[in-house]
């Protein structure tokens, strides 16, 4: 064991208290660090994944005509300003689906790729009517470009594919309509015709306004109700990995002249959302160490005043100044050390603690329970953090004990 090292761990001693209650502020800074970010980045994950597994991570829609303008543009009279826009004549829907997923399914990255013909529709039941948003879809292919089946909370699949007149739900539009699996129900298309179809299945994605307005019926079904007897609306496009799609979109926008969108572009506002929450958190529960950090400054400052003799008996001994600030960042080490390590000890099991809790939250989300993502990020940041508070409070009561002079101290004019 080095010299500095046993000395610095005599020293801390001297103020067990003082020492033990700073260190109980890094050990609840580094815990309630890790199980803040572990809830926000659970509950972003779940909306991800949630709208990967219902859009998609990428949106292949309108077709598109860029319009020819010039690369000047004249603004105020006298100025000349360059112009970035590029104005588009659009053209609803996909006329060639089969086609351009033909091609988007030689790309590496992509897992699958299922058309999609979406309009608005009214259902009726002996309840009441109310207009959602239905989508006609091949089942087989959707299946392995979506999470459907995961999210399926009522019925069957199955059951769906074997009647052609077969319509899924949301939980929630289903609930609002008083609807059940097994019950014939009414869709009211453009044409004003009442058609029967019966309700197969019942999906929950946990986003509120998906549940609520969305269903599912067969692509030649919607064809009829919606009067577009060719074509589709979009194509939804699964990727192996979705971190891409920005760049495979923009790709596919330049090769197909149809628009297309990644995940992260339509979940642009919602995910920035999420990640103001997440610094937020971060911040307000990084005070907790920084305080402890100013607790370990005071408490180290005052022990190089209170230790000065012993400072200059060590200078006599030999010691040089790089050894006697060693003494005291070696303090402020252990105190880091030990409080990350008892920190991410509680962090993780708060974190277990708050994934048991049982809720009910409906709004943005729906879940029944507190959502939290583990990650071993969470843990090195938020020991890097006590790292650095603790070693700033220790760097300054170090360089004021290395500069002391022995020699004046012994003497009686030292401090």
């Amino acid at each position: 064991m080095p010299p500095p090292l046993y000395i610095a761990m005599r020293f801390i001693g001297y103020r067990k208290k003082a020492i033990l209650l700073s260190l109980t502020g890094v050990i609840l800074g580094v815990a309630f660090y890790i199980c803040s970010q572990a809830q926000t980045q659970g509950f972003e994950r779940f909306f991800i994944k949630g709208a990967l597994g219902t859009s998609g991570a990428i949106v292949i829609g309108n077709r598109f005509q860029s319009l020819h303008t010039g690369i000047l543009d004249r603004g105020a009279p006298g100025m000349l300003n360059v112009s970035h826009e590029k104005p588009r004549k659009f053209y609803e829907g996909i006329n060639d689906p089969e086609r351009i997923m033909r091609v988007v399914n030689e790309f590496s990255n992509v897992a699958a790729c299922a058309p999609v013909l979406e309009g608005s529709a009214a259902l009726a039941t002996d309840f009441r009517q109310e207009v959602f948003r239905v989508q006609g879809i091949d089942m087989t292919l959707h299946l392995k470009a979506s999470t459907l089946r995961e999210q399926i909370v009522d019925g069957s699949i199955e059951d769906f594919q074997v009647k052609p007149l077969g319509l899924i739900l949301g939980y929630e539009l289903a609930d609002k309509m008083r609807t059940r699996v097994g019950q014939d129900v009414g869709l009211i298309g453009l044409d004003g015709e009442h058609r029967t179809f019966r309700v197969c299945a019942v999906f929950q994605t946990g986003n509120l306004f998906i549940d609520e307005k969305y269903g599912y019926i067969h692509l030649k079904a919607a064809q009829s109700l919606l009067q577009r007897p060719y074509g589709v609306s979009h194509l939804m496009v699964k990727l192996r990995d979705p971190s891409r799609a920005p760049a495979l979109a923009t790709h596919l926008e330049q090769l197909f002249q149809h628009r297309a969108r990644s995940w992260q572009d339509r979940e642009r506002g919602s995910l920035q959302i999420f990640s103001l929450i997440r610094i937020s958190a971060a911040i307000t529960v990084s005070t907790i160490i920084l305080l402890a950090g100013f607790g370990i400054f005071n408490i180290l400052t005052l022990m190089v005043m209170d230790k000065v003799r012993e400072i200059a008996v060590l200078r006599s001994m030999g010691y040089r100044r790089a050894d006697i600030s060693a003494i005291f960042l070696w303090q402020g080490f252990l105190v880091a050390l030990i409080g990350s390590v008892l920190g991410c000890v509680l962090g993780a099991a708060l974190t277990y603690g708050v994934s048991q809790i049982p809720v009910d939250i409906k709004g943005f989300l729906s879940t029944k329970r507190f959502l939290v993502h583990w990650s071993g990020t969470d843990y090195l940041t938020a020991t890097a953090i006590a790292f650095v508070a603790i070693f700033l409070a220790s760097y300054f009561p170090s360089r004021r004990a290395a500069r002391l002079a022995p020699v004046d101290i012994l003497r009686g004019s030292g401090q």
